[in-house]
């Protein structure tokens, strides 16, 4: 308890908090956590390589296929921003600067209202054209089993096949000298439902500490980078954002 008024009493004083997420965050929308034990990734190795910018450029079509099966995108339109998601706009709402690098591919923080969020490892809900750099929405992508470019360019289309706005197994971190530019301005760090295991977005509480941010991790279970963080919970997320409503 004493952890959760802590950190509480952080946000309060706070004007800029940056908040990290990780799937922990978007289990309860229905979202599975991809890299939990029993996750996609466990499940089976080979996605990965399936997964890959190398993979998407040799067999655009057959990459396609999986993606969709693996991602469940026919699905992502059922899902919504649950009561963290909210909590998160609400705290903008109350005159607070909110900034949140997600490592989630929902979309779901920019659904639920939030306006500055990064999202480090792209999104789901969008692809772009190779060629012309044309962006399409999730409606156009579900419309057919490969999405192609239909911008015109004088009597023809490009019709390049579409690639996921995700970050590949292979593609390059585009957002992280961003991400560090922002936690630069926040005066508190707040990470939720992530087991930091992924670089370099794990990277992120280490610099915050250094730039002698405070910094707070709430979390189903411990992480690796425990240490690095002021105040820890252990608890499920929705439960001890509840507590904080009450507190704040």
């Amino acid at each position: 308890m004493e952890q959760l008024q802590a950190i509480t009493e952080q946000i309060k004083r706070a004007n800029h908090i940056v908040i990290l997420t990780g799937a922990g965050v978007s289990t309860a929308s229905g979202i599975p956590d991809f890299r939990s034990t029993d996750g996609i990734w466990e499940q089976d190795r080979s996605r990965e390589y399936y997964m890959s910018a190398d993979y998407f450029f040799k067999d655009p079509v057959d990459f396609w296929n999986k993606y969709k099966q693996i991602f469940r995108i026919k699905l992502m339109g059922q899902y919504g921003p649950n009561d963290v998601h909210t909590f998160l706009k609400q705290l903008e709402n109350n005159n607070k600067e909110i900034s949140i690098i997600t490592q989630n591919v929902d979309g779901l923080h920019a659904q639920a209202g939030n306006k500055h969020v990064v999202e480090y490892h792209g999104s789901l809900r969008t692809a772009t054209c190779p060629s012309c750099g044309a962006n399409y929405d999730l409606n156009y992508i579900l419309q057919s089993e490969t999405p192609t470019c239909v911008k015109s360019f004088g009597n023809h289309s490009c019709g390049d096949i579409l690639k996921p706005d995700i970050v590949l197994f292979g593609d390059a971190i585009t957002e992280h000298d961003k991400a560090e530019a922002i936690i630069d301005q926040a005066d508190f760090l707040l990470v939720l439902g992530t087991s930091l295991f992924v670089m370099p977005f794990n990277f992120l509480p280490e610099y915050a500490s250094m730039q002698n941010v405070p910094t707070a991790l709430i979390n189903g279970e411990p992480t690796l980078k425990d240490r690095l963080f002021d105040y820890v919970i252990h608890d499920d997320l929705s439960k001890v954002v509840e507590q904080m409503k009450a507190q704040l």
